[in-house]
């Protein structure tokens, strides 16, 4: 699944009615909506409920233009989901019938978007990598994603360890003021 970035253009057109948008609006967001609540809800029939009534509040919102910022429309999208979510769960554990037994509860201490947000946070690194020199973005891999020994490094690179040193230091500091600029922050 490829994770997507949100614009202004996107929640007009959404707005607006624009087919195209809305067919990916809603494929998309089932999607995650499905992986995100897969585990939650004991039934196809409540996870459908939660899909559908995730995407016509958010589309209300969009609707009335209350979505303020739409580089975080996926989050948005995420915290109805939970809220939704958590209203249908509570409602459909009050109207089951008791039989004797308890019913088994969702383990809510786990963390079930850790693995999306994981994957998001890869494809951000691997997009400031790219941007980095191709002497930086080796550094980089060979130290933290490789977990070359600094003897390794510094045979590959053709360098002593005090200038390895320097060199991470460097690439280190030329990774941040890419990542910090990306994210619009300050360094």
């Amino acid at each position: 699944m490829q994770f997507q970035s949100f614009t202004s253009d996107y929640l007009e057109r959404l707005k607006q009615g624009d087919p195209i948008v809305g067919d990916h609006f809603s494929t998309y967001f089932r999607e995650l909506i499905y992986l995100k609540c897969r585990w939650r809800v004991s039934s196809t029939e409540l996870l459908e409920d939660i899909q559908q009534e995730t995407l016509l509040r958010v589309l209300g919102a969009v609707q009335r233009g209350t979505v303020q910022h739409p580089e975080r429309f996926g989050a948005f999208v995420n915290s109805v989901c939970n809220n939704v979510a958590l209203e249908l769960i509570r409602k459909a554990h009050i109207h089951q019938p008791p039989d004797g037994e308890a019913p088994e509860l969702a383990d809510l201490t786990q963390d079930l978007e850790a693995p999306l947000i994981n994957e998001q946070q890869r494809r951000e690194v691997a997009a400031v990598l790219a941007e980095l020199s191709e002497k930086d973005r080796g550094l980089l891999r060979a130290v933290f994603l490789e977990e070359k020994s600094s003897a390794e490094v510094c045979h590959q690179f053709k360098v002593d360890g005090g200038y390895l040193r320097v060199l991470m230091h460097r690439a280190k500091q030329r990774f941040k003021k890419v990542y910090v600029g990306r994210a619009g922050g300050p360094a």
